[in-house]
């Protein structure tokens, strides 16, 4: 994989509270390196997503996937919607609608939050489209791990960070000590 590894911001940075603007050419080639240099920082980090304002930059743009397994227990992996997973997946320009008004109540951390993780409130199903870097209009329905992983990462678009969508304060704090305690 060509692309370089790039720096994470972390939260208190104004980047991540910025909405961040279309992409309107897919085929620049700006664009195009941003996207090759997010999914080398995605295979390197080896996390399940990443959105361009983490990485400095206020585009649309994520790149995401669900692996078939995780050794994290925080993840409640869908497999009976996603047996396979879903694989590496760049979207630009994404939108989601929920598919009803049920909310699953789920456990989150981000590279832009290190060593914390809280519990929030997403749609259990939702459909969402994207272009992708060849310029497609793509468009997917996505249920459990799979529609929290799109929202949490269209949630960065938007200037959201996931302790904005807290059910309990006592819900959030340090990743390990929740592990311990919770899991």
């Amino acid at each position: 994989m060509t692309g370089r590894v790039l720096r994470v911001a972390q939260m208190g940075h104004p980047v991540l509270r910025e909405v961040s603007q279309a992409v309107e050419d897919v085929s620049d080639p700006e664009v195009q390196r941003l996207i090759d240099d997010m999914l080398a920082t995605v295979q390197y980090l080896n996390c399940t997503g990443l959105a361009a304002p983490q990485v400095f930059v206020p585009l649309r743009i994520v790149i995401f996937r669900i692996l078939k397994t995780s050794d994290n227990p925080a993840y409640r992996l869908t497999p009976q919607y996603d047996p396979e997973g879903v694989p590496l997946t760049v979207m630009i320009n994404p939108t989601f609608t929920p598919l009803s008004d049920e909310m699953t109540s789920v456990w989150e951390s981000c590279l832009s939050l290190p060593s914390l993780m809280g519990k929030v409130a997403r749609h259990h199903s939702l459909q969402y489209s994207f272009v992708n870097r060849d310029g497609q209009t793509e468009s997917r329905i996505a249920h459990g791990f799979h529609a929290q992983a799109v929202q949490h990462e269209c949630d960065h678009l938007d200037g959201i960070l996931y302790p904005d969508k807290l059910e309990d304060i006592k819900e959030f704090g340090f990743r390990e000590e929740i592990l311990k305690s919770r899991f």
